[in-house]
């Protein structure tokens, strides 16, 4: 069914892995109401996948803010500090996706827009930091998503050819990013991105449960 073999797995976090996706709008929400604002769908769509500078760079053009990005990036972070704890999941399918390649040593890796603290406390607070190899972020590459710099890096820290390397992506600009670099994308989307172009993902899953994700991902198959 696949000629495709799949030597390693890169993941997206925020919406792919972890629900912060559906926390990010509260977030959003919150600050823009401490401002006597909404914070706008289309705004918030604009900013989904974009490493931090330049998706607080879409939000103060649109609001005409006068912070800077990393002032608003602090401000992220006390908002986040209170939900986390109490609001944070895996999304559907997640843990046994990572049991299933721990059991066959698949290498693995977050490759996310995040920070590396909130990657790391967030990954550690649901359990499953220790299941992957390593986490990249965007500050570790060049250029963020929609480049394909993180991708590439992952398949070369992950000792393997790009064209082997699973990418699984919320957003339409990972599943960009993943496609530039020449992997095998496969696009996930959630509530907040399923009307968005995944143009160049092999196909788009309903979620991390996908069959065609465990037959892509058998070692045993012809």
């Amino acid at each position: 069914m696949f000629s495709t073999r799949i030597d390693a797995v890169a993941f997206d976090m925020d919406g792919l892995v972890l629900n912060t996706e559906d926390l990010y709008g509260e977030v959003g929400q919150i600050m823009m109401n401490q401002r006597g604002r909404t914070y706008r769908d289309e705004v918030r769509r604009a900013m989904i996948g974009l490493p931090a500078p330049q998706a607080f760079g879409v939000l103060i053009e649109a609001e005409s803010l006068t912070e800077t990005w990393q002032q608003l990036q602090e401000e992220t972070d006390r908002v986040f500090d209170e939900l986390l704890p109490t609001r944070l999941k895996l999304m559907p399918g997640a843990i046994e996706l990572l049991q299933r390649l721990e059991e066959k040593s698949v290498p693995r890796c977050i490759a996310t827009s995040s920070t590396r603290g909130f990657a790391n406390k967030a990954l550690s607070l649901v359990g499953v930091l220790d299941k992957f190899d390593f986490v990249l972020t965007a500050a570790d590459v060049p250029r963020g998503k929609p480049s394909p710099d993180i991708y590439q890096a992952a398949a070369a820290q992950m000792g393997v050819s790009v064209e082997n390397m699973l990418v699984l992506e919320d957003s339409p600009t990972g599943t960009k990013a993943g496609v530039a670099a020449g992997a095998y994308v496969v696009s996930v989307p959630n509530a907040h991105t399923i009307d968005g172009c995944f143009a160049g993902a092999k196909w788009v899953a309903d979620s991390l449960k996908d069959r065609r994700l465990s037959l892509l991902l058998s070692r045993d198959r012809e």
